[in-house]
């Protein structure tokens, strides 16, 4: 089989020991950097995240092949920051003020890491603005709000307020989530998208940013 072949595979078992070999392994057959990340790290979190979406799958199963890209990127990282390989893109996601909420949000950013977004996760119980300085310090293009409490929930129409405060709108997005929000919500509010569970929002996020 195919070194790439392997790695998408080894990660969909979720076996981060023989992700990690086979990491190295391409490595040492000459592979790209690049390659590998797409033909074998995202390759295989892109099939456990349609086996997800489609209930093949579940959280456990997405957790162990998380584990095991994470192994995998922490041998290849060096080499792509050495060739300055792009990923496709910077989000900020994050729990709204007031909410202590987390295990969607990790989801949510588990999965768009394992789609090729560079995730800059903000926790939880997080304020308005700092959903926008951490989004214009570290230059991303979308910010990710979750909630599991209505009371909570305003926060969320904050950070909209704040980016158009700052004349920021136009080129930061913005998305929300999480069990009380809905579609009407989020258009109320200003937002720019709603995902409904973690493998929309990667569905959502690509079409926001107008990437395949």
């Amino acid at each position: 089989m195919d070194p790439m072949e392997s790695l998408a595979a080894a990660l969909q078992r979720g076996d981060d020991a023989a992700v990690r070999e086979h990491t190295r392994e391409a490595i040492g057959l000459g592979r790209a950097p690049a390659a590998i990340l797409n033909q074998g790290l995202l390759a295989g979190m892109g099939v456990v995240g349609e086996q997800f979406r489609t209930h093949q799958i579940f959280l456990p199963e997405v957790l162990l092949a998380a584990r095991a890209m994470y192994a995998g990127l922490d041998v290849l990282q060096p080499l792509l920051e050495r060739d300055n390989v792009p990923m496709l893109g910077k989000v900020v996601i994050g729990t709204i003020r007031g909410d202590l909420h987390d295990i969607g949000k990790n989801l949510v950013g588990i999965m768009l890491r394992g789609a090729g977004f560079e995730v800059i996760d903000l926790g939880k119980d997080v304020p308005p603005e700092r959903f926008v300085d951490a989004a214009v310090e570290a230059g991303a293009s979308v910010i990710g709000m979750s909630a599991l409490l209505t009371t909570t929930m305003v926060g969320m129409k904050e950070v909209v307020a704040t980016l158009e405060a700052r004349r920021c709108r136009g080129q930061i997005k913005t998305i929300v989530g999480g069990a009380p929000v809905s579609a009407e919500f989020a258009r109320e509010i200003g937002a720019d998208d709603y995902a409904f569970d973690a493998a929309s929002a990667v569905t959502r996020v690509k079409a926001l940013l107008g990437v395949a």
